[in-house]
């Protein structure tokens, strides 16, 4: 799965006037205060549910001659910030409404280097989230990469219906 960064050019105003001065440094301003803000999740509960999760993660390595994940937290922090955002649009999305792709999420969140994220949204428990992203190609190659040594895992429930859960895994090196 390859990752797309995408490229943005600088070109200068001409003749820039007052009016134009004080449109630019309005947007500005309103850009900057929106890529400090924190992903609020006004529906359900939330949870960093990485510790439950290191004796099935280190299972599933092992059956495949692979060590252990740690739980990270910076990764867990990741992770429950894009299960947030998928609860609050209840639908499922590697990306956000405010133009975060997966690449510039981990960037946000200080992640460096190679990552990669699993996400799902039903009425299952962890277990069963377990068996459906192992019995999934894509899922399964991130859960097993020998690259990986670190995850955050993390789930919200949707306000509306208490059973329904969106999840997200957040594997890096």
């Amino acid at each position: 799965m390859g990752m797309m960064i995408a490229k943005t050019a600088n070109s200068p105003i001409p003749n820039p006037n007052r009016r134009t001065l004080l449109k630019v440094a309005g947007l500005a301003a309103i850009a900057m205060l929106s890529a400090c803000s924190t992903v609020s999740v006004p529906t359900g509960e939330g949870a960093g549910v990485s510790s439950s999760a290191t004796a099935t993660l280190a299972g599933l390595r092992a059956t495949a001659g692979f060590g252990p994940l740690t739980p990270d937290a910076q990764l867990e922090q990741a992770a429950l910030q894009q299960a947030g955002y998928m609860a609050s649009r209840e639908r499922m999305s590697h990306s956000t409404g405010w133009g975060k792709d997966f690449a510039s999420r981990m960037k946000d969140n200080g992640v460096r280097g190679a990552a990669a994220e699993n996400i799902a949204e039903g009425r299952f428990d962890q277990q069963k989230l377990f068996d459906i992203w192992m019995h999934s190609q894509g899922h399964r190659r991130n859960i097993l990469d020998p690259d990986f040594s670190r995850f955050g895992l993390a789930y919200v429930r949707d306000g509306r219906d208490p059973n329904l859960r969106y999840w997200s895994l957040v594997l890096g090196r």
